[in-house]
């Protein structure tokens, strides 16, 4: 499958900044409130999660990456890659949308194990979308079965470094099990 062209760049990149522009217009402050910005933080229950560049969560937003290309090449294979890629980057751009929303943000701290969550800072929302796309463009390149086993390995990891992962985070929001969230808050 052939790479993205000049056109496709620009159109990522024009998606990605009206991202940050939309954010920033819902009032998202654009770095950690702390005023440091570090490359990780992998402190999951802390201040500066879903803040920085890279968090453990980072590993879910390239299986999103993965999954819009295993949904795209099944339901539009005919579409050029930088289309497929700018309907990914919508999809998850939405969802930082959503996901910075109060209703959202009030979900998760009453059902996940993201107490006292408030959001992710703008540059933690750009950094997971490029993270989304560093997932589309790396299943691009992939056999199928590799990012198969590559999401798992990512899900299996998170889950015993951290007690959450894709999946778990999925069902928390869609349908809590108590019995999960005192096994996430005993990690």
């Amino acid at each position: 499958m052939a790479g993205l062209s000049r056109k496709g760049w620009l159109v990522a990149a024009a998606l990605v900044a009206l991202l940050a522009a939309i954010l920033f217009a819902m009032g998202r402050p654009p770095i950690c409130p702390c005023g440091t910005v570090s490359l990780w933080h992998g402190v999951v229950q802390s201040n500066q999660n879903s803040q920085q560049i890279s968090d453990w969560y980072s590993f879910s937003h390239i299986i999103h990456g993965f999954i819009f290309f295993g949904l795209s090449r099944w339901l539009i294979p005919d579409w050029p890659l930088w289309v497929a890629l700018a309907l990914a980057i919508g999809i998850e751009g939405a969802w930082e949308i959503l996901e910075n929303s109060p209703v959202i943000i009030d979900r998760y701290r009453e059902v996940t194990m993201a107490f006292g969550y408030s959001g992710d800072s703008i540059l933690n929302s750009v950094s997971d979308t490029l993270f989304m796309i560093a997932g589309f463009l790396a299943a691009s390149r992939m056999r199928w079965w590799a990012t198969v086993a590559l999401a798992i390995v990512f899900e299996l990891f998170t889950l015993w470094t951290i007690r959450d992962n894709l999946t778990l985070n999925v069902l928390m929001l869609v349908s809590p099990v108590e019995a999960v969230k005192e096994w996430q808050a005993g990690g």
